[in-house]
């Protein structure tokens, strides 16, 4: 009867690692038919599940019009999978000047109409592209 345990147990356990632990992606890159840039190796939105994973959309400056530029690059990304503002759960926000960001933040608030998701803000030096001022990238939940 040990014996038998013993196999058992190890049948699972190989049964267990054997599976397949890949996920499904579905990719969206500003409607392009490879669905991904190579050059940087990135994808703009990673949809798995019902959860969109969006990509940092940027502004050369924090004015209401930069702020105003780099919400609707997002709502672009949204309405790619029918979605919008009010499924974003989570947005994160780089800025090389976050005081110019806190006078402007109207422009983002627009977008939300009042259904705020949960956020960061951070300042940082400098972003990928140099010259960029503001980046925002977004979580967002599908309905089931």
């Amino acid at each position: 009867m040990r014996q038998f345990i013993i196999i058992c147990s190890l049948l699972v356990t190989l049964t267990t690692y054997g599976q397949d632990k890949s996920i499904s992606k579905e990719k969206w890159h500003w409607g392009q038919t490879l669905k991904q840039d190579t050059s940087a190796g990135y994808v703009q939105v990673l949809k798995v599940d019902n959860i969109l994973y969006i990509s940092g959309a940027v502004a050369l400056d924090v004015t209401p019009q930069g702020i105003t530029s780099v919400y609707r690059a997002l709502e672009r990304s949204l309405q790619a999978y029918g979605a919008g503002f009010q499924n974003v759960v989570k947005e994160n926000l780089y800025t090389t000047d976050i005081e110019a960001m806190k006078k402007y933040n109207a422009a983002r608030k627009a977008f939300y109409k009042g259904d705020f998701p949960s956020a960061t803000w951070v300042q940082v030096s400098r972003l990928y592209m140099p010259e960029a001022k503001l980046e925002v990238e977004l979580v967002a939940h599908l309905p089931k």
